[in-house]
């Protein structure tokens, strides 16, 4: 491989606790913003392009595993170790709901059109809250084989994927009839599901082999083995041309999507990289580590391709947000000392 410049990426201090799950809002009329999920309790709010700190949602009183926006960035979910999934206001960080559930809860999703929550965790149960009547009790999917790891929308809504912690493959339900339609075979745990910007692949990382799949026909589009064991895997998501993925080996690693050649090998992190995700403009990923960091990474210059299919496309700086925009968000968030960690009660936590 060429010697290649050392990236140089921005560094986000503020977790005292391993970084076990990030989440990019699509681009917003205040730019983009990135959720982080820790074990220290206390998910944080970003400005997307900046890393710059915005706020932290303070309530939970054990390990956060999972976060999301919703399409216009206006509220947060996370799902935690207490047994709860809450529901905040992402511009003033205030608590809108909490729902209850028997057991951890691992993961949990905003369906595209905001109405709806999808939840899942160590009860083997998928759980859809309607935003409209949060009152109202969920709707209980069919049960899940295994604890759930990963849970996705796709199809407009229309279909959920989840995987297990304790045992290989993708199941994906009908939302209609909550029953499962297909399966997509791996031989090791999922541990990242993502459903491509354009709703055309499904990308998963199990063990040491990232595949991509056919996310209408559930077809196997191709398969990498990876040099170590990855945790976590994001496609670019304008052009689809690379992909990022993050793992054991402490690396953030960049492949080509149409051959497995590493393109860039980040580092940086001093431990696990447990989560990567790109940004809704591909111009930049995030990687959330064991380290407790986050950092954040430019994908680079664009190649004349690139450059030729955006101004085809419009304008290149439509995602650009200044500071300013984002005042809107930091205004009446309840600001909390960033790094502190504070008294709280025991984590309530199991080893991923």
């Amino acid at each position: 491989m060429d010697k290649k410049k050392v990236a140089v990426p921005l560094v986000c201090h503020g977790h005292s606790r391993p970084v076990v799950d990030l989440f990019y809002s699509p681009v917003t009329p205040d730019g983009f913003f990135l959720i982080s999920a820790s074990k220290d309790s206390s998910p944080m709010l970003r400005n997307g392009e900046t890393g710059d700190w915005i706020g932290t949602f303070e309530g939970h009183k054990g390990a956060v595993w999972s976060c999301c926006l919703d399409t216009n960035a206006l509220r947060a979910a996370t799902a935690s170790a207490d047994f709860s999934t809450k529901v905040w206001d992402a511009l003033t960080g205030d608590e809108l709901h909490s729902f209850e559930h028997k057991h951890i809860v691992r993961a949990c999703a905003f369906s595209e059109d905001t109405h709806l929550l999808l939840t899942g965790g160590v009860e083997k149960i998928l759980r859809i809250y309607d935003m409209n009547r949060p009152d109202a009790p969920p709707r209980e999917v069919d049960k899940s084989p295994g604890s759930v790891r990963t849970v996705a929308w796709l199809h407009s809504d229309q279909t959920i994927l989840s995987s297990c912690t304790d045992m290989g493959g993708v199941r994906l339900w009908d939302v209609r009839s909550g029953k499962i339609v297909q399966t997509l075979e791996t031989k090791s745990s999922v541990t990242s599901a993502e459903v491509s910007q354009d709703g055309r692949y499904i990308t998963t990382a199990d063990g040491s082999t990232v595949k991509f799949w056919d996310a209408n026909y559930y077809g196997l589009v191709k398969s990498y083995d990876m040099p170590c064991t990855v945790e976590s895997v994001s496609l670019e998501p304008k052009f689809g041309n690379k992909f990022v993925a993050g793992g054991e080996d402490m690396w953030v690693h960049v492949f080509d999507f149409h051959t497995g050649n590493e393109i860039a090998c980040n580092k940086g992190h001093h431990g696990p990289v447990h989560c990567v995700r790109f940004s809704p403009g591909g111009e930049s990923y995030a990687s959330g580590s064991e380290d407790g960091t986050i950092r954040i990474w430019q994908t680079g210059p664009l190649t004349l391709d690139d450059s030729e299919a955006l101004s085809a496309n419009g304008s290149i700086d439509k995602v650009k947000v200044a500071a300013d925009e984002v005042s809107r968000k930091i205004e009446g968030f309840h600001i909390a000392d960033e790094g502190k960690s504070k008294a709280k009660d025991e984590d309530v936590e199991e080893s991923s």
